[in-house]
């Protein structure tokens, strides 16, 4: 089998290449310039830098390698598309289809394209199931009351803000949202909510959006997160089974029962 994979930054795609060779699956990678790790090209059977906005060069490369299937993982930081953009025609034609469409419009719409030229968009996770976050409490502590309101809270309005296709991300406290993820990512977010918590506190909860194309760009979190909270002053990490990430789960854990940090993921049947 051979898959190509479209790899951003972080260590998702690192993680997909090992696994897939374990599995005896040649992978085509295509990473971006100061996006995607350098190491990963050491973990593939062929490699190729772009840029953003390469969609012609993209499909060529995947044609030529004989690639009929592909995962897009990894983050791509949104102010790269405003400083480190470079559109082939394909490109500006696909981006005057889709006009201002939000994230997860332009994503799907991409794998669209991606399917027309014969290659299909597979699951993100579709190697790597176990990334996928079970249900329940994971740390020593629960959620105490307050969190658990704040929990119930803050789920709807993410869902709101999701909706809205604003971000993943949002911080609360006794019911008020101190932040809510924009451009600037989940961890400047919960350094904003933190600030404003003035040390009271607060919950942090990460879903996906309810249109969310689950193939790719599911909300993601490890350890860099829990530290993030804890420098922050954020006491509890709110996620969605089975429709979020965590990576280094048994690290992410003990981090937080050691900062006494309470993780939870919870299903659309336990809002109340």
């Amino acid at each position: 089998m051979k898959i190509g994979l479209i790899a951003g930054g972080g260590q998702f795609p690192l993680l997909f290449a090992k696994k897939a060779a374990q599995k005896g699956i040649s992978v085509v990678a295509a990473g971006f310039a100061s996006e995607t790790d350098p190491g990963l090209a050491k973990e593939v059977s062929v490699f190729q830098w772009l840029y953003l906005g390469q969609i012609s060069r993209l499909v060529k490369y995947f044609k030529r390698q004989g690639v009929h299937e592909a995962v897009m993982l990894g983050t791509i930081e949104k102010t790269s598309i405003f400083k480190d953009i470079r559109p082939d025609f394909k490109a500006l034609t696909f981006i005057l289809k889709t006009g201002g469409s939000h994230d997860d419009a332009i994503l799907t719409r991409f794998a669209d394209l991606m399917k027309t030229q014969g290659i299909e968009i597979r699951p993100s996770t579709f190697l790597l199931p176990e990334l996928l976050s079970p249900a329940g409490c994971w740390t020593q502590r629960p959620l105490d009351s307050a969190e658990q309101q704040d929990a119930y809270q803050g789920w709807k309005l993410a869902k709101a803000v999701g909706k809205l296709d604003i971000g993943q991300c949002i911080v609360i406290s006794n019911g008020t949202v101190l932040a809510v993820e924009a451009i600037d990512g989940t961890d400047a977010t919960i350094r904003r909510g933190g600030d404003l918590s003035r040390g009271n506190g607060c919950v942090v909860i990460k879903l996906s959006k309810p249109q969310q194309d689950l193939r790719f760009d599911l909300p993601a979190t490890g350890c860099e997160t829990i530290r993030t909270m804890a420098a922050s002053g954020a006491t509890a990490l709110v996620l969605e089974t089975g429709k979020s990430l965590s990576f280094d789960r048994e690290k992410m854990v003990a981090l937080a029962d050691e900062y006494h940090i309470a993780i939870t993921a919870l299903t659309e049947q336990d809002i109340p």
